[in-house]
C-alpha cells in the first residue's frame, strides 16, 4: 500500500479509537453476555438504519413483490408446467437481483464494520493478565536489508518494565527473527507502560492487568495496514524505527458470552437478527 493509503489507514485508526474508547467504555462494566447484547442491539440497528439510506429501497420492494406473486402464480398453478418453470427462473431471477441491489450498501458499510472489528476485537479477543500471571514479551527489531549492512546485528536495547510487571527471564535473542523476549509477571491491576531504550531511543507498549473486562491491546504493529487493522489501539512503528513491532502474549480469551475465538461469528448472527427484527419498525426493505 502507498504511503497516502497508510495515511488514510492511520487516520481512520484515529478515529475509530476516539469513538471506540467513548462508545465501547461501558463494556468495562457489564458482564461479557451483556456487552454482546448491548454491541448487538445497537450496531444491527445501525447497520439497519445505514442499509436504508444507501440502498435503493424502491426497486427492492418491486423486485420482493415480484418474487410474492411468482410464488403465489406457482401455487396457484401448480399443473401448469409453462407456468411452474417461468414462476421458478423469475424466482431465481429475483433473488439475483436481490443480491445486486445489496452490494452498494454492503460496500459501504465494509470500512465501518472493518473498523468497529477491530475495536471490539480489543475487547473480546485476549483477557488482560491476572495478577501473579506470565507472559511473554516480544520485541522485534527491523530487518537488516543486506549482507552489508554498517548497523551492528544487535543494537543497545535495554528493558525498563513497569513495576506491575517485573521481568522474571531474559533478554533471549532469536536470531533469525531478530527478536528479543522477556518473561514478565504481572503484580498489579491497571494499564501500565513497558518502555524500551533502543539505540538512545525509548519505544513504550501498554500491559493490561485486571479481572474485570479491558481493552486489551496485543501489539503495538509495524505500520503495514493489515497490522493497524487487526492491532488499532497503539501507534504503529513506521518504516524507519529500529523497532517494527512489541507484542504481548496474552491470553485468549474464552467465554460463553461472546463465543471466545468465535466472538465474530456472535456478533454477526446476533446483529443480523437485530437488523432484521427491527426492518419492519423502521420500514427497510431487505
Amino acid at each position: 500500500m502507498t504511503d497516502a493509503g497508510l495515511q488514510v489507514v492511520l487516520k481512520l485508526n484515529q478515529i475509530a479509537n476516539t469513538c471506540g474508547q467513548v462508545l465501547l467504555a461501558p463494556l468495562h462494566l457489564l458482564s461479557e453476555l451483556t456487552g454482546m447484547v448491548f454491541v448487538s442491539v445497537v450496531s444491527g440497528l445501525l447497520l439497519l438504519i445505514a442499509f436504508k439510506y444507501t440502498s435503493n429501497q424502491s426497486a427492492i420492494k418491486r423486485v420482493r413483490d415480484g418474487i410474492k406473486a411468482d410464488m403465489l402464480a406457482l401455487s396457484l398453478f401448480k399443473d401448469s408446467m409453462f407456468v411452474s418453470l417461468r414462476s421458478q427462473f423469475r424466482i431465481v431471477l429475483g433473488a439475483f437481483k436481490l443480491i445486486a441491489l445489496s452490494l452498494v450498501p454492503i460496500l459501504c458499510m465494509v470500512v465501518p464494520v472493518t473498523l468497529l472489528l477491530g475495536q471490539l476485537s480489543l475487547w473480546w479477543q485476549h483477557r488482560p493478565l491476572l495478577r501473579g500471571e506470565e507472559a511473554v514479551v516480544t520485541l522485534r527489531l527491523k530487518p537488516l536489508t543486506s549482507s552489508v549492512d554498517s548497523r551492528p546485528a544487535w543494537p543497545s536495547v535495554e528493558f525498563n518494565p513497569a513495576p506491575a510487571a517485573a521481568v522474571t527471564v531474559g533478554p533471549v535473542r532469536i536470531s533469525s527473527q531478530r527478536e528479543i523476549c522477556w518473561n514478565v509477571r504481572a503484580s498489579a491491576d491497571g494499564y501500565h507502560l513497558l518502555q524500551f531504550l533502543v539505540d538512545g531511543q525509548t519505544f513504550a507498549k501498554e500491559i493490561a492487568i485486571g479481572e474485570r473486562v479491558m481493552r486489551v491491546s496485543q501489539q503495538r504493529p509495524e505500520q503495514t495496514w493489515m497490522a493497524m487493522l487487526t492491532h488499532p489501539a497503539e501507534a504503529a512503528f513506521d518504516a524507519s524505527s529500529p523497532v517494527q513491532s512489541i507484542e504481548i502474549q496474552y491470553p485468549t480469551r474464552t467465554s460463553r458470552g461472546t463465543g471466545g475465538q468465535l466472538w465474530p461469528v456472535y456478533w454477526f448472527i446476533a446483529s443480523s437478527i437485530v437488523a432484521y427484527s427491527l426492518r419492519g419498525v423502521f420500514r427497510v426493505q431487505m
